[in-house]
């Protein structure tokens, strides 16, 4: 595999967590978190209003991101920071991933358990 310059690719969204956290082992022994964050917050483009929503798996790689997945409950609103990336999926596929380097519960005070 050949070197590939660096390049900007870094991403801070916000949102709620869908479902609860999951967290497996790598082969490797890697813990590997993983889920799903709902976006929903209005934009202004070209000078007008406009909704954005999406939804974005959330892969947290190593012990503390994986722990961190592991306790979000579904509808805990959280910030990931990280870097995107194209999903292990069949070749013409190209679904994004985030690969979170960052992940933080945001105001739990109105979270219900």
């Amino acid at each position: 595999m050949s070197a590939v310059a660096p390049a900007d690719n870094w991403l801070t969204i916000a949102g709620q967590a869908v479902g609860a956290g999951e967290v497996r082992a790598s082969p490797a022994g890697v813990l590997i978190g993983r889920f799903l964050l709902d976006h929903h917050s209005g934009q202004i483009e070209a000078g007008f209003p406009r909704e954005a929503r999406c939804r974005i798996p959330v892969i947290a790689c190593g012990e503390s991101l994986a722990d961190a997945a592991r306790r979000l409950l579904p509808g805990m609103p959280v910030r990931v920071q990280g870097f995107i990336s194209r999903a292990n999926s069949r070749e013409g596929e190209y679904r994004l991933v985030l690969h979170a380097a960052h992940i933080d519960v945001l105001n739990t005070e109105s979270f219900e358990d």
